[in-house]
């Protein structure tokens, strides 16, 4: 009999029935960690009871700070079976945000991975609250072990656990999960048991049969990987922890995995280095590859029987090498967090890796919509999941509501009033329209859409999407508030560029360097003018500049889940913004 899931740690039972040796799996330092079924549920079971004798009961507040490894869905299951509130801890947090959440979530117990990180939040409890403890994953010198609490648990077993889960409901908070902070101080979100149950369960469609082995490298920080570990688990699907994304390659030629999840931009990297080595080839296999990437772009879910004859051919010769460097077992690939370019998923459906586009928000556990085999429109971000509801405002916003809307933020009634309308309906700020009454396509942030100084709205991601299509375009921002044009900062590819350079003989030794090179700089111009034919004149870029430094999390430019953080970015280089607009100035009073 399968077991009922109402709340998030009977996925536990619910795995038991059909137990694996390796079951959740990490790599780290260089070696893989195998936990079985039966020995994740005991380790989960003993840290609950160590936790338990540390103080910790239904609603204490237990964080974890460490990059993925097994360890954190330990930390996780173990609170979150007693009531306790898990809050994820960015590893890349900044030490103002992380005193911020120390603070407002009243944290009582934290669990760090290693060394580097312990060394970042130690200051922070020491200036917050000393008596916060710290336990670590991984053995560090003068600080206590994780073990220690799992002994206590092993040695405290008149704790009857059942008694602690069953005063934990559905509609109980499971997490706080607190917002980047890019404007203003973190927001922490209250998702409740139900509200992550119910959004693993209906987007299940997203997994069709054959999905057992998973591989995970987005961080577990984020809600939309955390909701797909549990969808993973729903679906029985093993876990291995990829060891970083320096060794993604490695890690997925050793899973070999049926699915993962990603952020378009990890696929666009793929898709450019295939591209690289297909321009290195010469006479017919050349032909063959380029033959067969023009054949995918034309891709469609219901192409008829000539067109799927000559894709047969294209994967027989082509995509099947494609397959293979992703470990060539691939039933799906799941994408979020920002918009997928419709012709590079056309191209992964047709290379036979389809790819399920999804859309959502931490405040909505985080799944909307989402593509699936069942239905798919490219373009979009996918049908409504069973359960939802979504319409659009006058103004253009995505409303939604139903199961997946948090609870609200914590302390900030305000806030939760501003962003939940007397009706239930949260408000996504995002822009979109229902295609065919079915298919939500998202077009632009609210906010980030600018007016220019002659009026007009410019939507900059249908800009930046389109641009970066380009293998030439690592990076893209497109800006213009109340300027009389939009223009871009723009991080080139400095790989292609590089390779592209050699080409025409141009010499050089820096990124700086080739950035004001002449022909550079006609090349980018030439990239841009094309790529803007389809759109109003308002809307085309009339200037950029080329930057030598890739924006990263770490540098500030981007949010954990590698959004653009717009502020930052134009904050940093508001020099060069300004010479842009004054050069074109000075052009045109000289004309």
């Amino acid at each position: 009999m399968a077991a009922e899931i109402t709340r998030v740690f009977d996925l536990l039972r619910h795995n038991q029935q059909n137990p694996k040796q390796e079951f959740i799996n990490g790599k780290i330092n260089g070696k893989w960690v195998n936990y079985s079924t039966e020995q994740f549920c005991a380790t989960v079971d003993h840290l609950s009871r160590g936790l338990i004798k540390h103080g910790i009961q239904k609603g204490g507040r237990v964080a974890v700070m460490s990059h993925n490894r097994p360890e954190w869905n330990i930390a996780d299951f173990a609170a979150n079976q007693i009531g306790a509130y898990q809050i994820p801890l960015y590893p890349t947090l900044a030490e103002h945000d992380i005193q911020f959440i120390l603070k407002d979530a009243e944290i009582s117990i934290i669990f760090v991975s290693d060394l580097d990180l312990y060394k970042k939040i130690k200051p922070c409890v020491d200036t917050i609250n000393p008596a916060i403890k710290i336990f670590s994953f991984s053995d560090i010198e003068g600080v206590t072990c994780w073990e220690t609490l799992i002994e206590d648990g092993k040695n405290s077993q008149d704790i009857n656990l059942d008694d602690y889960r069953s005063k934990v409901e559905p509609e109980d908070i499971l997490t706080l999960i607190y917002t980047s902070g890019t404007t203003g101080t973190p927001k922490g979100v209250m998702l409740t048991h139900d509200n992550l149950v119910a959004n693993f369960v209906n987007s299940s469609v997203v997994m069709p049969d054959g999905v057992n082995k998973s591989l995970s490298f987005l961080p577990l920080s984020h809600i939309f990987e955390r909701m797909i570990i549990y969808l993973y688990l729903f679906n029985k699907t093993s876990i291995y922890y990829a060891e970083s994304m320096d060794t993604i390659v490695a890690d997925i030629q050793h899973v070999k995995p049926n699915a993962f999840s990603t952020v378009p931009r990890l696929l666009e990297k793929v898709y450019d280095k295939i591209m690289e080595k297909g321009k290195s080839l010469t006479g017919i296999k050349r032909g063959i590859f380029f033959w067969s990437v023009a054949l995918a772009e034309k891709y469609t879910t219901d192409a008829g029987a000539w067109y799927n004859f000559k894709l047969g051919i294209a994967r027989k010769l082509v995509f099947k090498k494609w397959q293979e460097a992703l470990g060539g077992e691939i039933v799906v690939i799941v994408s979020g967090g920002a918009a997928l370019n419709p012709r590079l998923a056309r191209i992964f459906w047709a290379a036979g890796m389809p790819v399920f586009e999804g859309y959502g928000l931490t405040e909505t556990s985080p799944v909307i919509t989402v593509n699936h085999f069942g239905g798919t429109m490219f373009g979009t971000v996918g049908e409504v999941i069973k359960g939802v509801e979504v319409k659009i405002a006058q103004d253009g916003e995505v409303l939604t509501r139903g199961h997946q809307v948090m609870k609200g933020y914590y302390n900030r009634p305000d806030l939760t009033k501003e962003a939940i309308d007397a009706e239930g309906w949260f408000h996504t700020g995002d822009i979109g329209e229902l295609i065919d009454g079915r298919f939500l396509k998202i077009t632009d942030r609210k906010k980030e859409m600018f007016k220019t100084a002659g009026g007009k709205y410019v939507a900059p991601q249908i800009l930046e999407n389109k641009y970066k299509e380009s293998i030439f375009i690592e990076q893209i921002m497109v800006l213009g508030e109340n300027r009389k044009f939009p223009s871009a900062l723009i991080v080139p590819n400095f790989e292609t560029l590089k390779t592209w350079a050699a080409k025409k003989g141009i010499n050089f030794t820096t990124n700086e360097e080739i950035i004001k090179n002449e022909q550079v700089l006609a090349k980018f111009n030439e990239i841009i003018e094309a790529a803007s034919i389809d759109f109003g004149k308002w809307e085309q870029v009339k200037r950029f500049a080329l930057l030598p430094k890739e924006w990263s999390i770490n540098g500030g430019e981007l949010t954990p889940k590698l959004s653009l953080k717009r502020k930052i970015i134009t904050e940093k280089n508001q020099d060069i913004i300004e010479k842009i607009y004054k050069d074109a100035e000075n052009y045109k009073a000289s004309n």
